[in-house]
Formats: structure tokens, sequence, C-alpha cells
């Protein structure tokens, strides 16, 4: 086991080149099942979670080439071998769903393992396979040995209007997987607007297919009889540069992150600076100086994008918890995302919280303290919140933060945090 040993460190200062976007890679990297051609992928971050899914789509039968030091993901799958992703793997990434659509396009059956991930809510699948199912799959569910798994079949996937009770990120993205080999033309209503899905139907388009209408509520895809390989950039990570602008607001520090998209950051940039903080935009990169700046209460509400986003959340409450005020913070999109309250009540926070509902009282000082990462953001925040805190801070399960944040010590580091990683 591993933790990670946080120090007050005053104000962050300098330049940070935020990585790759994990979710938006992930789905790439599952899109190219769907063809037998070679896909390179670039600007890969080096994650956890990007390597489980390299074994999957290994033992799926792709051969993988991943370069960590140019950070390129060259993926062939000239034969498929196995309809579906083990279940010692697909246990341990909410990700391993996304194999589904394109191994059922592909080849007309998929069984997969009920997916893993961070335990931040029940995060069913009946968006995906309502949809699978309106395209003319059958589906069916089913343990074994200690297993659930899911296992849609079909000869041939047909174009349909799809409907979403909600803006489902990976429905979206397995639905127009699936749909950019059937026969005729699909419809998704009621879409995920993410920059993530923009990046899928840009890749796939690349690949030969017709998708439109991608970062709108309503896509559009005309099915083609094949796709070919490609080459594609992967967009940069807007929730680890989130991460990184909240880190310069808390510490009261000045940090440029580059290889930014701003527009990605608006609902992010728009509460930060009515903390109080100055936010600058260029064409690639974004600045926060919090220099002398006294960090004012907001109020929170998570949403689907273009809304706050809910993996943002929790880096804010540590924010919140140190602001001048009352805020609150009102989680609409998982169930289960408060479980980091407890952990910095633990550094002296002063938060109270009901259903999905929490209100944070700013204090002078936290304090360090034992702490535990309760999922991948929660760990970021509780990182964060070390910053500022008298005394150390440690945090352990920081696996969790390593499935999302590419090399998140030497990064911080490099900006002044005194973070340090320690194997136990």
């Amino acid at each position: 086991m591993a933790k990670y040993v946080v120090r007050q460190s005053g104000a962050l200062m300098g330049d940070l080149v935020a990585s790759g976007s994990k979710n938006a890679v992930l789905p790439l990297m599952a899109a190219s099942l769907l063809t037998d051609d070679k896909c390179r992928i670039n600007d890969t971050p080096a994650l956890r979670d990007v390597e489980v899914l390299c074994r999957i789509l290994e033992d799926i039968g792709g051969q993988i080439r991943f370069n960590k030091e140019e950070k390129y993901l060259e993926i062939e799958t000239p034969q498929i071998r196995a309809a579906g992703a083990a279940p010692h793997l697909a246990g341990r990434m909410r990700a391993s769903i996304l194999v589904l659509g394109p191994l059922l396009a592909r080849i007309g059956k998929a069984t997969v393992a009920l997916p893993g991930g961070c335990a931040i809510g029940a995060r069913p699948i009946d968006l995906h396979l309502k949809g699978l199912e309106a395209m003319g799959a059958k589906v069916q569910t089913f343990e074994k040995d200690g297993f659930d798994f899911v296992e849609a079949t079909a000869e041939h996937l047909k174009g349909c209007e799809i409907y979403l009770d909600f803006p489902s990120v990976g429905a979206t993205q397995n639905l127009i997987m699936a749909a950019v080999l059937a026969e005729g033309t699909t419809l998704i209503q009621n879409a995920a607007e993410e920059p993530e899905i923009v990046d899928l139907a840009n890749f796939l388009n690349k690949m030969g297919a017709k998708v439109k209408g991608a970062g709108t509520d309503n896509i559009r895809i005309e099915g083609v009889k094949a796709l070919h390989g490609t080459e594609h950039t992967v967009i940069p990570d807007r929730i680890e540069t989130g991460t990184f602008m909240v880190a310069a607001a808390i510490s009261g520090g000045d940090l440029t992150i580059h290889n930014a998209v701003a527009s990605h950051l608006t609902p992010i940039t728009a509460k930060l600076r009515e903390t109080g903080v100055d936010v600058f935009e260029g064409e690639d990169f974004i600045r926060v100086d919090a220099r002398g700046k006294s960090l004012k209460a907001v109020n929170i509400k998570t949403l689907p994008y273009p809304g706050f986003p809910t993996d943002m959340q929790a880096q804010f409450m540590a924010l919140l918890a140190v602001a001048k005020g009352k805020g609150t913070i009102n989680e609409t999109v998982f169930e289960n995302r408060f479980m980091h309250i407890d952990q910095l009540r633990k550094m002296g926070a002063d938060i109270t919280y009901a259903d999905r509902k929490a209100s944070i009282i700013g204090t002078k000082a936290l304090h360090g303290a034992q702490v535990r990462a309760t999922d991948l953001r929660a760990g970021a925040a509780l990182v964060l919140a070390g910053l500022v805190a008298e005394g150390v801070t440690e945090v352990s399960q920081v696996y969790y933060i390593e499935r999302g944040y590419e090399e998140f010590v030497e990064k911080m580091r490099s900006v002044g945090a005194d973070i340090e990683y320690i194997e136990e």
C-alpha cells in the first residue's frame, strides 16, 4: 500500500501541462475494436485505468503498443478472440462497459462483467441496454462464478430513434459506437454533450463513420459498412486542469496550466472568479492568480455538461472549507458522492449535509490528519486540503488518485507543493 504525505506548502507558483483526458481516451481505445486496422492515439496519459483497459483489449485480441515516453498508444485488433472483458479486470473500472457496443457492432456478440470503479453511486447501465435493445439486440444478464454479466447478441443492428431518460455519457458513447456499423440511421435524443463525446465522434469520423451533432443533445449516426484505422490526438483533461486551477486558488498562488481548452472549463472558471480570484484565458492555456485574494464562499449545483461537473465537486468542497462565509454544494448527478466529507471533517472542516446537499462554513485553518481517498476526485481534494492544513496530512488509498491523474506528485512538487509518495 502507498500513501501521500502532504505538508502545508504556501503559494503554488509556476507552469503545468495538462495530460490527455482520461475520460476521453478510454472510449477511443474501445472504439479501436470497430476496425481490424491500426489506430494510434496521441497524448495518451499513463494512468491505471488506461493500463487496465489495455489488458482488457489484449484479452479480446488487441495488439497493444504503449509508448509512455512519447505518450502514444497503438491498438490493432485483426481478430476478436474473446467477446468480452475478463471479470477480474472489468470489476476494476467503470469504462470496461464501453467494449459492449463496439463488440456487438463488429461480431454480433458481447459478454461483459458488470463494471466496477469508484463507489460514488449506482450508475446503472440500463440506458446502455435499452438503447441496444431498440437497435435489435437481445440482452440478458446472468451470474457466473460470483460475477454478474450482461450478454448482448444481434445478427444485424438496425438504426432507430433512441431517447435517453438521462444524458448519460457512457450510454451515449456506447450507443454511438454500436450505431456506426448499424444498418440505417440512428438518432440519439437527450444525448450527453460533454467534450469527450465530441472527441469520440471526431475519432470515429476519421475512421470513416458518419456522426453528426456531437456536442448537442441530438446526435445522428448514419451507419457505414466498415471503418478503417486512423491517428488522433486526445483532448486535454479538463478535470485535471480544473484541479490545478483550484490548487492555485486554495494556496493563494499563481499557476498557468498549458494544453488547456478554456471553453471546456467555463463553469469552473465562473465559480473560481466568483470566489474572488483572477482567471485569464489563452488560446491553449489558462491562468489562475489568487495572490493576495481572500476567498469567498459560493454555491454550487452539479449538472450534466455544460453545467458544473460532478468530477470537480470534491475539489471545490476543499476550497470552500477555507473560504470566508457559508457555501453550499448540491450534488444532482451521483447519489453517493459525499464520502469525502467525513475525511475533510477529520481535518477540521465545518461541513453538514443531508440527502445530496452539503453546507460548508469556511474555517481559518485546517489541520493535518490521517485520511483516505474514497474515490478518485475525493483523493485529489484531500491533497488540496493538505496543502493549506497546519501540520502533516497522510492520504492513503492513493491508487484511486493514480486512476485519473498522471504524475500527480511530480507535477504538484514542480510548482512548490510539499508532497511525497511513500510505499509502505
